[in-house]
């Protein structure tokens, strides 16, 4: 009966990497703005459409985030983007295990309460 070879189990920089990509990041942190948006003040004037977009720049297990949002209005915007930007570090960071020093948000559109009978309008 032949004997079972030995199994050397190697080190753990010798098995091999995992590297999650940056659309990967991405994605993951615009789940996450549309997460926190769900919930927040003036959200229910926003189109359901209308989804947060996230560009990510990662270097080794760092990712910098920049997040474009719509927001609804009259709302305490610097509130509703500290929010969302909290819960989108939290989230990439319990995912991806990166770190997420910075967290840039950029509101692109206001959305405001249509009067009845008009379109709904746009402040830009």
């Amino acid at each position: 009966m032949a004997r079972p070879v030995p199994v050397r189990l190697l080190p753990a920089g010798e098995r091999g990497a995992l590297r999650i990509t940056d659309r990967v990041v991405a994605k993951i942190a615009a789940q996450a703005a549309g997460e926190a948006l769900g919930d927040a003040p003036g959200g229910e004037l926003v189109p359901k459409d209308v989804r947060p977009h996230a560009t990510v720049s990662v270097r080794r297990q760092t990712a910098r985030l920049r997040l474009a949002l719509e927001l609804g209005y009259p709302a305490d915007l610097g509130a509703v983007c500290g929010t969302v930007r909290r819960h989108v570090t939290e989230r990439v960071e319990m995912m991806t295990g990166m770190d997420v020093p910075e967290v840039a948000v950029e509101v692109e559109r206001l959305h405001t309460a249509a009067s009845p009978g008009e379109d709904e309008r746009r402040v830009r």
